[in-house]
């Protein structure tokens, strides 16, 4: 069984992104990583080149910083990594839709951002998953749960706002053969679809991802904020609702809880170095009516009410 992985990446030092582990948790599981790395104005391409010269095969990119509709740009970036994965050079052109070349083709394309990291607990179980159903042409992807590290690596998130499960295994460009059951990322890039805009039909697994999107110093998640929303928003809606301050505050949160469990093997010595104080109480949560209601229904049944689901699980 062959997976290969792919992400994208763009000023990684400078928005304190954890790419360096983010890669290294994916390289136990896959034969190759191809990064769509954008045009940073820090060291990224160094940091990513040395983190595993002989499988991460980078691909130079240049962000369309103009388009500011609903994180798209993050999308396309996505997908020039997905379309690199085993791809047909010009000496072994072929019909199209046939690439019937010698070299072996993946059967799973593993996508992770460059804050979503693994932890090697889930590393059996994602492979035998991979390979029970690598064979099965009914099955489009694999479906992980998710950890939202928010304010600093000893808390979680516990609310509604954080979604409880995305695709992260798909099958690879040349997996399916017609146009319309091909796979593109979708929207701003959390998860897939195919071609003619269907859900992917997925497996649910055991297996977590670990983001750790909202633990930054604070001075980093503000510029992170600063920046990234004007990928989604225009001028006046980031005059309005992000402020020009120095430093982000972590305090305006609605329901947290304590993490109890390990992190990955690869985010240890970034945690010691990084793990500023951050303090919050969670007897003090601010839920909503409608929060109390959806929480106590997903206690009994494990039914979120009104989740949004980009997939179908099968």
């Amino acid at each position: 069984m062959k997976i290969t992985g792919f992400s994208f990446i763009r000023n990684a030092i400078k928005f304190d992104y954890p790419i360096k582990e983010a890669l290294s948790s994916l390289l136990p599981l896959v034969d190759e990583i191809v990064v769509a790395l954008g045009a940073s104005e820090d060291k990224t391409f160094e940091l990513v080149k040395k983190i595993d010269p002989t499988k991460i095969r980078i691909l130079g990119t240049v962000w369309d910083d103009a388009n500011r509709t609903g994180g798209h740009v993050l999308a396309e970036q996505t997908q020039i990594a997905y379309n690199g994965i085993d791809p047909i050079y010009e000496d072994e052109r072929t019909p199209p839709g046939m690439p019937a070349f010698d070299r072996e083709l993946s059967d799973w394309a593993f996508y992770l951002q460059g804050d979503e990291v693994l932890h090697e607990q889930d590393y059996d179980t994602i492979l035998t998953a991979a390979e029970k159903h690598k064979d099965d042409p009914a099955v489009d992807g694999l479906l992980f749960k998710y950890r939202h590290f928010y304010g600093s690596y000893d808390y979680v998130g516990d609310s509604r706002r954080w979604y409880r499960r995305e695709i992260r295994l798909v099958r690879p460009p040349h997996f399916r053969l017609k146009p319309e059951q091909r796979i593109y990322s979708y929207k701003d890039a959390q998860g897939f679809r195919k071609d003619d805009n269907r859900k992917l039909c997925v497996k649910e697994i055991d297996a977590h991802i670990y983001h750790y999107g909202w633990v930054k110093p604070p001075a980093a998640q503000m510029q992170k904020q600063q920046t990234f929303n004007k990928y989604w928003h225009d001028d006046a809606w980031m005059r309005q609702n992000i402020p020009s301050a120095a430093q982000f505050d972590y305090s305006n949160i609605d329901a947290l809880a304590r993490f109890t469990g390990t992190h990955p093997k690869v985010m240890q010595e970034r945690i010691r170095a990084k793990n500023w104080r951050f303090d919050f109480d969670i007897a003090r949560s601010r839920y909503s009516i409608k929060e109390k209601f959806s929480s106590f229904i997903e206690r009994l049944t494990g039914y979120r009410p009104g989740e949004y689901k980009n997939y179908i699980k099968i």
